[in-house]
């Protein structure tokens, strides 16, 4: 792992006995002594740190909000300019053939925008706002701050000890605030279906930060493994494995990213890359949807199982794109696309593994509730 990339909390990691591993050019934590299984139960009862440093941060400047926001506008479809300040939302960077080139949050902070994106398309998406973005629009790849997320029930009780300013944020709310850490860009979200929150803060005061908060009983350390486990449970997509830049929105059934303003009709419709397919789909249908599913037994289908519409069938009719068992639930659990007449829940299918077909049934999404502080 030589050639690989450090978060400043590597020597906590190793301190804390985790196994690293590879993962998007980084030696990260997948596991802690905990192991996976416990480590995903205490986020679910209690609060759990995830070092997210790896991901990329980007501040977008400009000479005022609504061209800034204009700017991005072109990039994705989402209404960048009707998102109030202190308020941040999920978009989705499009392609000319209407596919996902990376998904993303971005933040109204007044005078600018903030960005994170995901630790694979670093550099693919900074190439793309340096080439899709007027010369008027300053791109700053964030290099010298780290990246911490603290989920679940217990969350908010936590870090209010180091930040008392957090109990007054809902979901989706990011705020600065001034610490003896220094200056803590906080949002309020999740990607465990938790209430959570994402702290970037100074590389320097990383470290002393993570103690701060494993110091607090409720505050156990997370790694890859149950952090996967936990998305998948809330029924999110993982970029590379459920995303990709052949995937639509709509094939995704992520059109609750796309707000009335630019879709059809709207005041700023269009205008963005593969607008003509996105629409399309939107008012025909997609081919293939992005489903839950349920296998039965106990044995978990994970990534490249092919799905059949019979025991017998020879026609393969859908891939599993992320599965795994979950530790709440107590059964194995699976995400993938079918076409879309096999997409109605309740619609029994067959997953081959290991060359034998096991029954398993289409489910809504998520497979356990998520419990954000709206």
């Amino acid at each position: 792992m030589g050639d690989l990339n450090r978060t400043g909390l590597y020597d906590l990691h190793l301190q804390l006995g985790a196994k690293m591993v590879p993962f998007a050019g980084y030696e990260m934590p997948v596991q802690y002594p905990m192991g996976v299984m416990k480590e995903h139960l205490h986020c679910r009862a209690a609060a759990g740190l995830f070092d997210v440093g790896h991901m990329g941060q980007v501040i977008l400047r400009g000479p005022d909000f609504t061209t800034i926001a204009t700017a991005l506008e072109a990039l994705v479809p989402a209404s960048v300019l009707g998102l109030a300040e202190g308020r941040q939302r999920l978009g989705l960077f499009t392609n000319a053939q209407g596919g996902i080139e990376d998904d993303l949050m971005f933040a109204n902070r007044g005078d600018h925008l903030y960005l994170v994106v995901n630790a694979a398309r670093k550099a693919d998406d900074l190439a793309l706002l340096r080439a899709g973005l007027p010369k008027n629009i300053e791109i700053e790849a964030i290099e010298d701050r780290a990246l911490i997320a603290l989920q679940g029930p217990q969350a908010e009780d936590a870090l209010a000890q180091l930040v008392p300013d957090v109990r007054a944020m809902r979901f989706m709310d990011v705020t600065v605030v001034n610490t003896v850490f220094g200056a803590l860009w906080i949002s309020r979200s999740g990607y465990t279906g938790e209430d959570g929150f994402e702290i970037s803060l100074p590389n320097a005061a990383a470290p002393d930060f993570a103690r701060a908060l494993l110091a607090i009983e409720a505050v156990a350390p997370i790694g890859l493994g149950a952090r996967d486990s936990l998305r998948l449970e809330a029924g999110l997509c993982l970029y590379g494995h459920d995303l990709d830049e052949t995937t639509s929105p709509v094939e995704a059934a992520l059109e609750w990213v796309m707000q009335k303003p630019r879709l059809q009709g709207g005041a700023r419709a269009g205008g963005f890359p593969g607008a003509d397919r996105i629409f399309d789909e939107l008012a025909q249908g997609a081919p293939r949807r992005r489903v839950g599913l349920l296998p039965e037994g106990r044995a978990p289908m994970r990534e490249g199982v092919p799905l059949f519409a019979s025991d017998t069938a020879g026609v393969q009719i859908g891939t599993i794109t992320s599965g795994t068992f979950a530790p709440s639930l107590n059964a194995p659990i699976a995400m993938g696309y079918v076409d879309a007449e096999y997409a109605a829940n309740g619609t029994p299918l067959w997953g081959e593994l290991r060359g034998k077909r096991q029954p398993l049934s289409v489910t809504a999404l998520p497979f356990r509730p998520a419990t954000y502080k709206r």
